[in-house]
């Protein structure tokens, strides 16, 4: 089974995502608590996938998002310029001096190594993203006049407040309408979900979104936090992940939602912050497709490798690759993303080619 996706010469955008994009702030090697210099980054679970499809990919795609108008929000912009994405439908929030009414995120992240893992805090209440609320974007000139393939958001935007898995599911829904497909990231937060409902209102709100979704993602836990679908056979510590629990996890997934055409997961079994074991599924058209798994792959930086596998997937769908060869790019495209810092990818597509391969790392003269 394959999608129907819209001819690209009649559409100004391959991809468009909805969601948050903060200022990672990243102490190196060292320690959140004990670092004097941060390297600065742009970085959001649904952009990253759109930067991804346009640094690595070279496709076309923009992100709908707020942002606070002030020096850092223009930060923002200037680094979000340089991934080339398009900002046509950024809104600017007036700022009001110290960040009381509105603001911009900032995500701190310590790598981790070895035993000590990587460390994510985030810091992004009352921003402006958050108080995006139905109504404000118009999400069928987006999709119908201007026009776009694929749509892409996800549970981390839909955690951020009261109103933001409505504007969620207002974009889903014009999105369905004009023919473009919907992909979904569950991306499960427990910080996010903390204050507002713990992972009762996760699933709550999560389910209520997936009768949108043709393409749903996610890990192990985020299909059971966030949807509350148990993987069978996973300990504690996600060290035994079988493929066939999986597919029968899946298969319930599907039986609930008959309205989403596949689904991806990436397999993670990290045996060090430093080290873990790597692969990735796809369930598409009642066939389980599996990608090469790469055993003890050395992780640079693991924070947005999912991102990376979304963006790959989707590469390999809107080229008429084949699922197969989208989950084999997907993987491929994850792997080489940990393998330098921050979020969003540094790899070029001849680097995942080869990497779809099993090539070697000799250095390339």
């Amino acid at each position: 089974m394959s999608f129907t996706l819209r001819d690209p010469s009649t559409c100004r955008w391959d991809l468009v995502s909805l969601g948050e994009v903060m200022l990672r702030l990243d102490p190196g090697d060292g320690r959140i608590s004990t670092a004097r210099s941060f390297h600065a980054w742009e970085g959001g679970g649904e952009y990253n996938v759109a930067r991804g499809l346009r640094r690595c990919f070279r496709l076309r795609s923009a992100i709908v998002t707020a942002l606070a108008d002030n020096p850092v929000g223009r930060l923002l912009e200037d680094l979000m310029l340089q991934g080339g994405v398009d900002l046509t439908h950024v809104r600017w929030a007036t700022h009001d001096g110290v960040g009381r009414l509105v603001r911009n995120g900032l995500n701190f992240t310590e790598r981790g190594f070895g035993i000590r893992g990587a460390v994510g805090l985030s810091d992004r209440g009352h921003t402006a993203a958050s108080q995006l609320k139905p109504g404000e974007i118009d999400w069928d000139t987006i999709f119908g006049a201007q026009g776009a393939r694929w749509f892409h958001t996800g549970g981390i935007f839909a955690a951020l407040s009261e109103t933001t898995p409505s504007v969620a599911k207002e974009a889903m829904e014009a999105a369905r309408r004009h023919g473009v497909v919907v992909s979904y990231d569950l991306n499960y937060r427990p910080s996010l979900w903390k204050s507002i409902g713990g992972q009762a209102r996760a699933q709550e709100v999560n389910r209520a979104l997936a009768p949108y979704v043709d393409v749903m993602l996610g890990n192990e836990e985020d299909f059971t936090a966030a949807l509350g679908f148990e993987v069978e056979g996973v300990d504690e510590g996600h060290a035994n992940l079988r493929v066939g629990a999986f597919e029968s996890m899946i298969e319930r997934v599907l039986s609930v939602f008959p309205n989403i055409q596949a689904v991806a997961t990436t397999l993670r079994v990290a045996t060090s912050a430093t080290r873990n074991d790597w692969s990735a599924v796809l369930y598409q058209g009642g066939q389980l497709y599996k990608a090469p798994e790469r055993k003890d792959l050395e992780i640079f930086d693991r924070v947005g490798g999912g991102d990376s596998f979304a963006s790959g997937l989707i590469y390999g769908f809107l080229m008429g690759k084949g699922p197969q060869w989208a989950v084999d790019c997907g993987a491929a495209h994850g792997a080489l993303a940990m393998t330098t810092p921050g979020d969003t990818t540094m790899a070029t597509l001849d680097e995942v080619l080869k990497a779809m391969k099993m090539g070697t790392s000799r250095v390339d003269r």
